[in-house]
């Protein structure tokens, strides 16, 4: 099992590497861009909070709680476009809801 206390930060960061965006920043939210397209990405577990403000934002966490965040995220509506990345122990993961329009975050 995950290390469930500590959020996915170094999988965040390697996930956006590889899909060739410029990660820049350290702790659990960074800047991930590529283009024109700038995204905030923030590593989380159980945490109850999510952001506020922003365009694009991505959330990356385990995969035992990818289903609740992103139930959370639905009920908030929030303003920006969001996208959940579930990750599992070995490093594989999905896009659990990616936003609607063209100018997805991932």
């Amino acid at each position: 099992m995950a290390t469930v206390s500590t959020p996915p930060i170094d999988h965040a960061k390697t996930i956006f590497d590889d899909l060739g965006y410029t990660v820049s920043g350290d702790g659990e939210e960074f800047r991930a861009e590529r283009k024109w397209r700038v995204v905030r990405v923030t590593a989380v577990t159980d945490s109850d909070e999510t952001p506020d403000d922003g365009d694009l934002r991505c959330f990356v966490t385990w995969n035992e709680y990818a289903s609740q965040l992103r139930n959370r995220l639905r009920r908030s509506d929030p303003e920006y476009e969001w996208a959940v990345i579930s990750v599992r122990e070995g490093g594989d993961y999905e896009v659990l809801r990616a936003p609607p329009c063209a100018t997805a975050a991932v």
